[in-house]
């Protein structure tokens, strides 16, 4: 069922038929229910307001027989009783009323019109004076039908139909003459059809009426337009429209899904480094949101523009500010430009800013877009977006999108040299597509030599090295110092502290959109990271020595962190905290420092090389970072090799030895360590030699060659002439001869060597021993003596927070456990360090752990 009451009454049903009631009550008993549509309504309301004149002496019965006579035309359903009152219950878009408020919210200005048909009500209550509801719903709708009447003449306009809107604005203004509004839009008509001087006498009419009746002047939106009509600002000859800045939108646009949908709102400041695509993200997110802006999108390239005060003008000149009228002094202009927005649903795109100054006289009421290399933190206001590079399925996308050719294997090399970054990408897309002749594996062939590549990736007058450039030029020397520096080092990221090595300027080039801030590390430092082909931009100006200048400084603090580890001198104390801080820090910097090695060594650093390499091998085997210990060593075998250095190669040989023990690689152990052995001999080194007789028991154990085993580690603890030595021999002593069933012996050993590393503080190997004192003890049936040992050294494992030491303790105190008839916290404790033994890649103790839980 359908109401109308813009107009003469009429009530439709669902097929269109006419069911208007014909009875005069009927009719004005309809009337009040839909002029109070969802009230409630007691009898003797009704009454009142159907016989106003009358002193109440009509019967309920009577109007309850009205009421029931209109339900039969209306339907039960529509007219309900609650609580002894009617209420009229009509769902959404029943009544026309209802329809041209929503029309009119949605901006549907033209269907809203089209429902109109007259006063309210003009067939029930032609005067509105019967019911008080009458009136001010006609004035409510007055007052909504002209807002629509404005807004629609407002789209013809933009749209270039002002000749045929002269008419009906002629008659808008004679009907609402003080409405100025409309007089405006008949101006605008007037002045775009070629006739300015009928446009200022229309203007002068209005002045002379407010002038003589109100004393008063019109607006100050219409004396703008006056005053621009007046000096004949060609801008307003223009239809086209509220004025849309934007560059063109970026074709083949791909990724960044959830950064889209966040760019606008408020004040957004997108920002990340040189190339990454800022710019394009914004203006991208600008075309996609034109719709939710009718008053337009203004732009500005701050790189271009520099000065707020000259962006400012632009601005206000756009936004229909005649030339005359613009103040000379910024502060004037940003109060301006403040007024012009305050209430229009306008987006700004601040590109490219350098600084805070040159955003805040420029930012408004509107929502604002910003893209800077800096993340001007002195907006404070504002959100933050960082924008990083691609994916390596959006990268391969773009280069797809932009060069026309099929995704491929060689498509993925050619995204891998690029690093992610989308200038490079749609550089070397567009290479491509203006080049048909060139396969995608000839473009990957000219960008495998680093030495050209910033040369090879340039399209036309675009190119990655300009992009860096742009940063560079502007910087001060000490920055620029500061990432030439930088240049050297291959790490993908590396802590401040290394930047305050090179000159201390990471937050210059932050700023510049050159580096990166990749966050905080686990202890504590603020990392960065410098994209791969900016890295190749810094190295075409190379800081001659900085390698070796960083190298001092990095073995001082690798050997310092390597002390708390590994220290034999029992009259320095190592505090637990000082063990864990080391062990933090370098966890940190694994990465760094082997990427390091590898710089030194191509470097021809040679000594740096291998000092390094051999100083990082006790952290690399006590986390099982096998492979990285592998890279190393290799290399820094070859260092020490090509300087000539006898001591390095053996200390090298000599970790390659420990590597393959650690990998269970008996052979290869046995002859590196042989290796190792003669050219300690040769130097009269008797402590090494020592040490590689103790790695060679080790093998032997691991060869079940126990005799030779016990007769090597013997030999050694005679020879010990400290108790670093006299504790590692212990230990291993005692694990070779629990293998060959004799426990107490073992024990008796392995007790000494706990006693030996308490007392020298080493933490980690305490515990290591701990490890295997409890199995021996488990193997003599003494189980509390088990657990005594296992308990201890998870105590130390968690007070140095090492897991994977934690995880052979919770596996030793598994076995324990299993052996006291607690077959559940058994299996718990098992798959707790399994888990840990599969986070960090170590196998055998993975293989134990399953052993375990295999046993049910």
């Amino acid at each position: 069922m359908e109401f109308r009451i813009m107009g003469p009454l009429e009530v439709l049903d669902g097929d269109g038929q006419d069911r208007t009631p014909t009875v005069p009550k009927h009719r004005d008993l309809l009337a009040m229910f839909l002029l109070n549509a969802g009230r409630p309504l007691k009898v003797e309301r009704l009454r009142r307001l159907l016989w106003p004149r009358e002193g109440g002496e009509r019967s309920d019965s009577l109007v309850r027989g009205y009421v029931g006579q209109l339900r039969q035309l209306v339907g039960k359903d529509v007219i309900t009783t609650v609580a002894g009152s009617y209420v009229l219950a009509l769902g959404d878009g029943q009544l026309d009323v209802d329809r041209f408020r929503l029309l009119v919210d949605k901006g549907a200005y033209e269907e809203a019109l089209s429902l109109w048909r007259g006063e309210v009500l003009e067939d029930v209550d032609p005067e509105g004076e019967r019911w008080v509801e009458t009136r001010r719903l006609r004035e409510e709708l007055e007052e909504l039908r002209l807002l629509a009447l404005e807004r629609r003449v407002q789209a013809d306009l933009d749209a270039g139909r002002h000749r045929e809107l002269l008419a009906e604005l002629r008659r808008l203004t004679r009907q609402h003459p003080t409405w100025q509004r409309f007089r405006g839009q008949y101006m605008l008509a007037l002045y775009r059809s070629g006739r300015r001087v009928d446009a200022l006498a229309a203007y002068a009419v209005l002045r002379d009426q407010l002038d003589g009746g109100h004393a008063i002047e019109p607006d100050s939106e219409l004396q703008l337009l006056y005053h621009r009509m007046l000096y004949d600002d060609v801008s307003l000859h223009v239809s086209a429209g509220p004025p849309v800045l934007l560059p063109p939108d970026v074709t083949g646009f791909t990724g960044r899904g959830e950064l889209l949908d966040a760019v606008v709102g408020g004040h957004v400041v997108v920002h990340g480094q040189a190339g990454v695509g800022k710019s394009a993200l914004a203006v991208h997110a600008a075309w996609r949101e034109r719709e939710s802006f009718p008053d337009g999108i203004l732009y500005a390239d701050l790189r271009e523009t520099t000065a707020p005060s000259a962006v400012l003008e632009d601005f206000l000149r756009w936004l229909g500010c005649p030339a005359q009228a613009i103040p000379a002094s910024p502060e004037q202009r940003e109060r301006l430009f403040r007024t012009y927005t305050a209430n229009r649903r306008l987006l700004v795109l601040l590109d490219n800013a350098s600084g805070e100054a040159q955003v805040r006289p420029l930012l408004t009421s509107c929502p604002t877009i910003v893209t800077s290399r800096s993340s001007l933190g002195g907006l404070t206001g504002a959100r933050r977006l960082s924008v990083g590079v691609l994916g390596a399925g959006e990268a391969i996308d773009l280069l797809v999108s932009s060069s026309g050719r099929p995704a491929d294997e060689a498509m993925t090399r050619l995204a891998r040299f690029c690093g992610g970054l989308p200038i490079a990408l749609r550089i070397a897309g567009s290479r491509l597509a203006a080049r048909p002749e060139w396969t995608v594996d000839y473009l990957v062939g000219l960008l495998e030599d680093e030495h050209g590549r910033l040369d090879r990736l340039h399209a036309g007058d675009q190119a990655v090295r300009s992009v860096f450039a742009i940063g560079f030029d502007g910087l001060p020397e000490a920055a620029r110092l500061t990432l030439r520096g930088l240049g050297a080092l291959s790490a993908p990221d590396f802590a401040d502290w290394v930047t305050e090595q090179l000159g201390g300027q990471a937050e210059a080039l932050v700023d510049a959109g050159l580096l990166e801030t990749h966050g905080v590390d686990v202890a504590g430092q603020v990392r960065y990271r410098l994209h791969d082909l900016t890295r190749l931009f810094a190295r075409e100006q190379p800081v001659p020595g900085v390698l070796g200048r960083l190298s001092e400084v990095v073995l001082a603090r690798v050997r310092a962190s390597r002390f708390s580890l590994v220290s034999g001198d029992p009259a320095t104390a190592v505090a637990t905290r000082d063990i864990r801080e080391s062990v933090e820090w370098l966890a940190a910097e694994r990465a760094f420092l082997v990427s390091l090695v590898a710089d030194l060594h191509a470097a021809g650093l040679d000594d740096g090389c291998w000092r390094l390499a051999h100083l990082l091998a006790p952290y690399l085997e006590r986390h099982r970072f096998l492979d990285d210990w592998r890279a190393v060593a290799a290399l820094a075998l070859e260092s020490a090799r090509r300087s000539g250095d006898d001591r390095g190669e053996a200390l090298i040989l000599l970790d390659q030895g420990d590597l393959h023990l650690a990998e269970r690689e008996w052979e290869r152990a046995h002859e590196r360590l042989r290796l190792a052995l003669g050219m300690f001999l040769r130097q009269g080194r008797t402590r090494e030699v020592n040490h590689t007789r103790r790695r060679l028991g080790r093998v032997h154990l691991g060869q079940a060659r126990l005799e030779d085993a016990e007769r090597a580690l013997r030999t050694c603890l005679e020879g010990a002439d400290n108790q670093r030595d006299a504790a590692d021999a212990e230990h291993v002593l005692g694990v070779v001869l629990r293998r060959a069933g004799r426990l107490d012996e073992a024990a008796e050993h392995l007790r000494a060597a706990v006693e030996h590393l308490e007392e020298l503080g080493d933490r980690h190997r305490q515990a290591d021993t701990l490890l295997d004192l409890s199995a021996t003890h488990l193997a003599r049936a003494a189980k509390a003596d088990a657990r005594a040992a296992a308990e201890q050294a998870r105590s130390i494992a968690v007070r140095l927070g090492d897991r994977l030491l934690d995880a052979h303790a919770l596996l030793a105190l598994a076995r324990v456990n299993r052996a006291e008839g607690a077959a559940g916290r058994a299996r718990e404790l098992a798959g707790a360090a399994l888990e840990v033994f599969e986070e960090t890649g170590d196998r055998q103790g993975a293989a134990n752990a399953r052993a375990v839980l295999a046993q049910g």
